[in-house]
């Protein structure tokens, strides 16, 4: 997976983005934290509505799913990343 950062071209992201939506199907840490930047990157450039020329040609994107995916890639990184506590074995410790 590309590095995605402020140079990143917007076709860049949003390929990203579909390169790394199948991160849960996969298993995999580094794409989900791939499309949760994607989705950052993607939140920030997306106007939610853009129309051109007479004939008004109209695009719209949602930030409110962009946003849910973005919350439900967080979670899915957080239930498999660290996140877990750790209680060490101290039945041998002598004090």
């Amino acid at each position: 997976m590309p590095t995605l950062s402020s140079s990143s071209t917007t076709a860049e992201v949003q390929a990203a983005f579909d390169d790394s939506a199948s991160y849960a199907e996969d298993g995999d840490l580094a794409k989900c934290r791939t499309f949760i930047t994607a989705c950052l990157i993607l939140l920030r450039r997306t106007a939610k509505r853009v129309a051109h020329g007479r004939m008004r040609s109209e695009v719209e994107t949602s930030p409110e799913v962009l946003r849910e995916l973005l919350a439900e890639a967080r979670k899915w990184l957080a239930a498999r990343s660290g996140g877990r506590v750790i209680h060490p074995d101290l039945r041998d410790l002598r004090c």
